[in-house]
């Protein structure tokens, strides 16, 4: 076990914990100081127990509030899950038959027919302006 001293509100405490926990340690006792320090901040000075009960019920508090709120999300990823399973069990939709209708030949070869027709009028045109 190892000695570790914290500092909770104003005041130091000697904490024994194990081998190469003392990280975790001083996280919580800086959570606790933090309430503590509040605390000593709105009401003035209290009597050490008091102030350790009444930071530790703030922090639990808070802990509740997160515990809530990760249920919640807990129950609405579920749902996600579900929805995403319910998606991949159901069959992909028939595929659609378009039908593109064919364009006759005789149409295509008019068409042929008007743009050689433009092509050379436009020769013709070219011709008259540079000469």
């Amino acid at each position: 076990m190892t000695e570790v001293k914290v500092a909770i509100g104003g005041r130091e405490f000697g904490v024994a914990c194990q081998e190469g926990e003392e990280h975790y340690l001083h996280s919580a006792a800086a959570m606790l100081d933090t309430e503590a320090s509040a605390l000593s901040a709105q009401i003035g000075r209290l009597p050490e127990s008091r102030m350790l009960l009444m930071a530790g019920l703030m922090l639990a508090d808070k802990t509740a509030g997160m515990e809530e709120q990760l249920r919640e999300m807990k129950a609405q990823m579920a749902t996600v899950q579900q929805e995403v399973e319910t998606l991949r069990n159901t069959p992909p939709p028939e595929p659609q038959r378009i039908e593109v209708s064919v364009i006759p030949q005789s149409v295509t070869d008019s068409f042929a027919e008007i743009a050689a027709r433009a092509e050379a009028l436009a020769a013709k045109v070219d011709e008259k302006l540079s000469a």
